[in-house]
């Protein structure tokens, strides 16, 4: 089989499942990912056929994504903030409207005064994940000293796998942020940043399946009956471990804007909503 008469059938495959120009962006990144040959280089190669190897791990992909395995997780990467991360079940997949919190933090940082953003400014990551937030800020911001937690184990070694390749110093803890006597552990931070689970538990069914079915439910969804529990911890914790002056940066349900508003209010803090490129209410500052 030549590698053009491959690639349509992967393609007019993935299109039972996907929209044409997502499956069209899947079977590139796909067939680049494999054949190591850019998109233009394949053209040349539409007539070849294609090498056994490659074959094999390319049937073996389309078949875990026709079971609505994310791309990412089937690759075991994804692009955050122009770097490269990997990924697994164990962690979310970065979301642009993260990057643009990330963009919120580096951006008011570089354009503070340089008195504030001096060597040693202390930002902490709170459910970090695949530690996107604290590797991309610390890539931006290296005078910083940078620290992130997680309550997974799992979750963690592949922060830290990232950390690594990347080339970030950053300081990981393991530290279940829901109980409170595990705050003793922490310090005083500059910045806190925070992209929660705040999807309530009854609004599963209404998820794609490659997110239900493969992201890993713990960083997703939180009690319907208490869905802000992560946004009333982070502003008891911060009344105890945010410096004066300090800034909490957190992701939201686009959706419960006012609510978490006057979450943080209650504790006597200001805060300041920020749409997405979409013009969804999805990341808010408090202060």
């Amino acid at each position: 089989m030549t590698t053009g008469q491959f690639y349509n059938h992967f393609l007019n495959e993935l299109k039972r499942i996907y929209e044409e120009r997502e499956a069209a962006n899947i079977t590139d990144w796909i067939f680049e990912t494999v054949t190591q040959l850019k998109k233009w280089e394949r053209r040349e190669a539409l007539n070849k056929d294609i090498n056994k190897e490659q074959l094999t791990r390319l049937e073996n992909h389309l078949r875990d994504l026709l079971q609505h395995k994310p791309v990412q997780y089937v690759l075991n990467e994804a692009w955050f903030y122009k770097m490269k991360f990997f990924v697994n079940e164990s962690v979310l997949i970065p979301r642009p409207e993260t990057e643009e919190l990330v963009s919120w933090i580096v951006n008011e940082i570089k354009s503070a005064k340089p008195d504030v953003r001096n060597e040693g400014l202390q930002i902490l990551d709170i459910g970090t994940g695949s530690g996107c937030i604290a590797i991309s800020i610390k890539k931006n911001l290296q005078a910083c000293i940078v620290t992130a937690l997680d309550v997974s184990e799992e979750a963690l070694n592949v922060a830290k796998r990232n950390a690594e390749v990347l080339q970030a110093d950053i300081d990981f803890i393991e530290n279940n942020f829901l109980n409170e006597s595990d705050w003793n552990q922490l310090d005083q931070y500059d910045v806190i940043v925070s992209n929660p689970p705040y999807i309530p538990a009854k609004e599963r069914e209404t998820l794609s399946k490659n997110v239900s079915g493969f992201e890993p439910s713990i960083a997703l969804f939180v009690p319907d009956n208490d869905p802000y529990v992560f946004y009333d911890k982070i502003a008891k914790f911060s009344l105890l471990h945010l410096k004066v002056e300090g800034k909490i940066y957190v992701e939201i349900h686009e959706d419960h804007a006012k609510k978490i508003k006057n979450i943080f209010s209650s504790y006597n803090f200001k805060t300041e909503v920020r749409k997405d490129i979409y013009g969804k209410e999805r990341m808010i500052k408090i202060f």
